[in-house]
């Protein structure tokens, strides 16, 4: 009897054992708040993986740039620091123009021409980011960037020479072109340098507007709309490759439908944000006409210098994306 004991006892043991190193355990690093729509939306993908696994895959994620700073998060999944992580594309233009596509100043200015660049986009996306290593998951967009000032802006004079908070080759490009110095900020530690006097303006989302209470030190909005950024969802394909079928196959349920929902959210929570801001005491105003065309014309050059870098695939993808 007391070898029959040992031997069950044995036995569960070795099934807990199983059980436990079944389960597969990814970090999923952002930059973004814990209190950001998109941080919500890939929250909610981890908790609808576990629901759907059982608890045999369990992300945790880790916001604010804790785990890694938002400018490192692509380059840690891409060596396998980090299985699965949230990247802004657009943050790896510098590496290749592709990244960038969402990104080119007034090609995609509204939600409807933005899905139409994606979907004419992802193949070629998919297949950059498969040619590093890595899959992606889903895109959600962040609402149209519009201008945030500490000063009134009556046109682009008032720009020249002012601190212009820069975050990806674009945001520099734009902050040169209009004759203002780029800093680069990463969106965690944009309050702090508008506190300091380190930044004056910049480029963002009614979202990252409200969420990370940048009317606390800004009083003037300019809903230009100059594109759409994405955040993306990607993991490793080693780290992918290696959970079973079913896993492999909740996981892009989960990221399905994540992406039809962040996208949803994005679109109803912009007019909402800006209302907001308004509420906030931020005053809300439509650019000057002068303000409006120097922004137009840099739009214009600019697509014709992301076409260059981009080559013939980002031909293709503009040439796809203006059809009828």
């Amino acid at each position: 009897m007391k070898k029959l004991w040992m031997s069950l006892a044995t036995a569960a043991a070795a099934l807990a054992a199983t059980a436990t190193y079944a389960q597969t355990k990814w970090d999923l690093p952002t930059g973004y708040a814990v209190g950001s729509f998109q941080t919500e939306n890939v929250q909610l993908f981890a908790n609808d993986v576990d629901k759907a696994t059982a608890g045999k895959l369990k992300i945790t994620l880790h916001a604010n740039g804790s785990l890694y700073k938002a400018n490192e998060i692509k380059r840690a999944v891409q060596t396998g620091q980090t299985p699965v992580g949230e990247i802004l594309l657009s943050g790896s233009a510098n590496e290749n123009a592709l990244f960038g596509v969402d990104s080119v100043p007034f090609l995609a200015t509204n939600y409807a021409q933005a899905r139409k660049l994606y979907t004419v986009s992802r193949p070629a996306l998919e297949k950059l980011l498969a040619s590093q290593g890595m899959k992606l998951l889903f895109s959600v967009p962040w609402p149209g960037q519009s201008l945030y000032s500490v000063k009134e802006i009556k046109g682009p004079d008032d720009l020249k020479g002012t601190k212009m908070r820069a975050y990806n080759p674009a945001t520099t490009r734009i902050a040169q072109m209009l004759k203002a110095q780029p800093t680069t900020i990463q969106l965690a530690e944009l309050g702090q340098a508008l506190a300091t006097g380190t930044v004056e303006n910049f480029l963002t989302s009614s979202a990252s507007g409200v969420e990370n209470k940048l009317f606390e030190q800004t009083k003037f909005f300019y809903p230009v709309n100059a594109w759409l950024p994405r955040n993306a969802t990607i993991v490793s394909q080693k780290a992918f490759d290696a959970l079973d079928k079913p896993t492999q196959d909740a996981v892009l349920k989960a990221a399905a439908a994540a992406e039809a929902r962040g996208w949803a959210i994005s679109e109803q929570k912009d007019s909402d944000f800006i209302k907001e801001l308004g509420a906030k005491g931020m005053k809300i105003a439509p650019p000057s006409e002068a303000l409006r065309k120097e922004l137009l014309a840099i739009g214009e050059a600019m697509t014709g210098d992301w076409l260059k870098t981009a080559g013939a695939e980002g031909q293709s993808i503009v040439d796809s994306f203006r059809k009828p």
